[in-house]
């Protein structure tokens, strides 16, 4: 077996990662590849956190016309929804999984507490965080960004649609550059939109690598956790 490179994780999966080839809502077929892999990457001792984001269903942005903050809570409950989903998948096959919500709803998760997440993770749990911070106007990637402070984990492996950070849309432009390494403050400078600018800064302050990958080959994250260099990093490089 492969030993890891790193012990505590933290993994960032888009919704839209959990849509696959619907596009819209939880694409099973998709939802079942990814567990795959990351029970794959849980029998290899990593300790493994999870934020999953909820664009599948709803975005806050989509909310024209209506007030952000109610937007941004629609956007937090979509997020219930697919931790709930990828719970149920990993414990289909036997995973133990516990999802922890930012915004209390006791019947159908726990609440998010600091030293409960890190003593599930200590026993060999996979935490799922949902509800984002539980805070309006804070995306999904400053909740991977915070939480993976907190719990005192290693890296965050971000998985994209992309497979990296380019200098522009690489759907919309075929000779967009990939970058292979990013300091912190290039992301920032360059207004790469790999995270927002929140996210990126917590990282920066506590020296919190990250990994951006592409989940449309989950066996990624299996190259990712081996030390495999894909996708981008994104850490303190001199230039």
């Amino acid at each position: 077996m492969v030993t890891p490179k790193y012990k505590r994780v933290m993994l960032k999966i888009s919704g839209e990662a959990l849509a696959g080839r619907k596009k819209v809502g939880i694409d099973t077929e998709t939802l079942n590849e990814i567990s795959d892999k990351i029970s794959e990457a849980y029998k290899m001792g990593v300790e493994i956190s999870i934020v999953v984001g909820g664009g599948n269903f709803w975005r806050g942005r989509s909310g024209e016309g209506m007030d952000r903050t109610t937007a941004d809570h629609m956007g937090m409950l979509a997020t219930v929804i697919n931790a709930l989903a990828l719970q149920d998948s990993l414990e289909s096959r036997n995973i133990p999984v516990r999802v922890q919500t930012a915004i209390e709803m006791r019947q159908i998760a726990e609440p998010y507490i600091r030293r409960r997440a890190v003593r599930h993770l200590e026993k060999k749990r996979i935490v799922i965080f949902a509800c984002g911070t539980g805070n309006p106007y804070f995306s999904t990637d400053t909740t991977a960004a915070l939480r993976a402070a907190e719990i005192d984990a290693e890296v965050i492996l971000l998985a994209k649609k992309v497979d990296g950070v380019y200098d522009s849309d690489p759907v919309e432009n075929p000779d967009a550059k990939k970058f292979d390494k990013l300091s912190y403050i290039e992301v920032l400078n360059k207004g790469l939109g790999v995270m927002d600018s929140t996210a990126t800064s917590l990282c920066m302050d506590n020296k919190i690598p990250i990994i951006v990958f592409g989940i449309d080959k989950p066996d990624n994250i299996l190259k990712v956790l081996a030390g495999e260099e894909i996708g981008t990093s994104i850490g303190v490089y001199d230039k």
